[in-house]
């Protein structure tokens, strides 16, 4: 057991002695460098003995590049607008259409009438009453509304006319 002690130890004392070691000696290659600055001319100068080949050399008569185009900016394109606003009036369309008919579906359970179709409750958000219900429906109708006066607004900071959104 001590014999592997002795070993355990011995590496140890080796393992932290070479770096030491090796980290007190001056490299090899950083002793006597002087830092060179090239220039266009001492590369000719060895280009023409052969020494170095410059690859992808770029010709002094090339014509310039055209400026890039401005990127595309979709708040100040009137289309943008019509489609965003098409968009947002049939989901308003909707919700009130879904609003309507819950309303419906209750007055007909209130009455005892009979009716005629369903409510999809698998929509997220469930009610535990029928006037939560309405709540949750006449929240996702002011939400698209909201909407459609924040593209109104924007639109109208871009300058964009007022018939634009109305599909005009």
């Amino acid at each position: 057991m001590t014999r592997y002690l002795n070993y355990a130890i011995s590496l140890g004392l080796i393992a932290t002695a070479m770096p030491l070691c090796a980290a007190s000696r001056p490299h090899a290659e950083t002793g006597n460098q002087n830092a060179m600055v090239w220039t266009n001319d001492d590369l000719e100068t060895l280009h023409s003995r052969g020494l170095i080949s410059v690859v992808g050399r770029i010709e002094e008569g090339s014509p310039k590049q055209a400026p890039a185009p401005r990127p595309y900016v979709r708040i100040q394109n009137p289309e943008w607008y019509a489609a965003q606003a098409a968009k947002l009036h049939a989901e308003l369309e909707r919700r009130q259409t879904q609003l309507s008919e819950y309303r419906q579906a209750i007055d007909d359970v209130r009455s005892l009438r009979e009716t005629a179709g369903g409510i999809n409750l698998d929509e997220g958000d469930l009610a535990l009453t029928p006037e939560e219900g309405i709540e949750i429906l006449e929240r996702h109708v002011d939400e698209v509304q909201t909407e459609i006066n924040e593209l109104e607004d924007l639109a109208r900071r871009h300058d964009i006319p007022p018939g634009t959104l109305r599909g005009q």
